[in-house]
């Protein structure tokens, strides 16, 4: 029986492919994808609310290194620790990205993802269809 170490040097999956199938694996467990329409109360406009896309990207858990290796290997969106008001709770980081960058990671991720496929292929559409 193979190895997926042995399988992927076999199957000439370079580094960069790698690093984004496992990103995808973690996308799919710990991940979450936004892409629907929200009411927005502009404060600006005397309270005026418009519909307003809300499109993000974002994967959370309680190991700093995972996130911040995320970070640094895609090179786009934004981490750190959640902020909770109690003291109750095991720290959490996330990793987020929204609008044109959640498409370009819809697009890096699509061939490797499972579970969040239909979701990032929303994100696509939404984006490739004007």
């Amino acid at each position: 029986m193979r190895t997926p170490k042995n399988y992927l040097k076999k199957q000439n999956i370079n580094k960069e492919e790698k690093n984004l199938a496992y990103i995808a694996g973690l996308f799919d467990g710990e991940g979450c994808v936004s892409c629907v329409q929200r009411p927005i109360k502009r404060t600006d406009r005397n309270g005026k609310i418009y519909i307003q896309w809300y499109i993000r990207a974002e994967i959370a858990m309680t190991d700093e290194d995972t996130i911040r290796w995320v970070h640094d290997t895609l090179g786009m969106g934004w981490s750190g620790p959640k902020r909770y008001h109690t003291k109750n709770y095991k720290p959490q980081w996330r990793w987020a990205c929204g609008y044109q960058d959640c498409l370009k990671l819809a697009k890096m991720l699509l061939p490797y993802a499972k579970v969040k496929k239909d979701k990032l292929q929303k994100v696509i559409n939404h984006y490739e269809t004007k």
